[in-house]
């Protein structure tokens, strides 16, 4: 389930692509309010009747507190037993929920990036809702403006950016990198022996940290790309680029053939 794109609906729809989601009949939606029955109409039929074919013997009712669960831990590093605790419920069984969820494609974990750099860095993986409107239903947000004031605000659109990056690069060889002191990198792309990173930053005016010179060594990076929800495409250091999340789709050519 990959869902529509920016490179299919027009920068143009970004913001409703991103509050909605990529689902067809989410986005064509004619109203918030439909939007949001439609949605609802999914998730109760995805939990009560696709879960007990998709996976006889787990609980329905179990997977979806969990869903729930996770849209507010979006983004976050992935802590099972923590999760356990919260939901009440035994280790083995949040691990089964997430291998259902991830396999129903409902959910991404981004796995870290770890070799023998002399670091130490942290190897759990990274859970996100690959679909920003489920996101959003599941958080209870139904119009951009609650979205705009909402803690997970800048959780969400590094989710959002995050999966276009992959829509259009591919999701073979993707992982995050952090080190144990802070340093990290949103996504890391491995293509043809080389290193490509990607950093999501809500913001108009992104700028470079001490974060983003490190990783770049650390790495080895071709480049590093500074996805924003903004306009326009400048150098923010060397070999480091600010660059607007609606033309993320036009450097899978120059990642193909440079």
């Amino acid at each position: 389930m990959g869902g529509l794109s920016l490179a299919e609906v027009g920068a143009a729809h970004h913001d409703r692509l991103w509050m909605r989601g990529g689902f067809p009949r989410a986005f064509l939606a004619e109203s918030a309010g439909a939007w949001g029955r439609w949605m609802e109409s999914f998730t109760r039929t995805f939990v009560e009747r696709d879960i007990p074919g998709l996976r006889p013997g787990v609980s329905s009712e179990g997977v979806g507190r969990f869903w729930r669960m996770l849209a507010h831990l979006h983004g976050q590093t992935w802590n099972a037993s923590e999760l356990a605790r919260s939901l009440d419920t035994r280790t083995k069984s949040v691990m089964r929920y997430r291998e259902l969820l991830e396999g129903a494609f409902m959910v991404r974990v981004l796995q870290p990036w770890f070799t023998n750099l002399g670091k130490r860095l942290v190897k759990s993986p990274r859970v996100y809702l690959r679909d920003s409107g489920m996101l959003h239903h599941l958080l209870g947000l139904v119009e951009m403006d609650d979205l705009l004031h909402h803690p997970r605000y800048g959780a969400s659109w590094e989710g959002f950016a995050l999966e276009q990056t992959l829509l259009a690069h591919g999701e073979r060889e993707a992982y995050f990198y952090r080190t144990q002191r802070g340093a990290e990198l949103d996504l890391l792309l491995l293509r043809r022996g080389r290193r490509w990173g990607f950093e999501f930053k809500c913001t108009e005016t992104p700028r470079t940290t001490k974060s983003m010179h490190i990783v770049k060594a650390d790495l080895e990076l071709e480049h590093l790309w500074v996805v924003y929800p903004g306009e326009l495409e400048y150098q923010l250091a060397d070999g480091i680029t600010a660059l607007p999340v609606t033309r993320v789709h036009e450097l899978v050519l120059q990642t193909q053939t440079g």
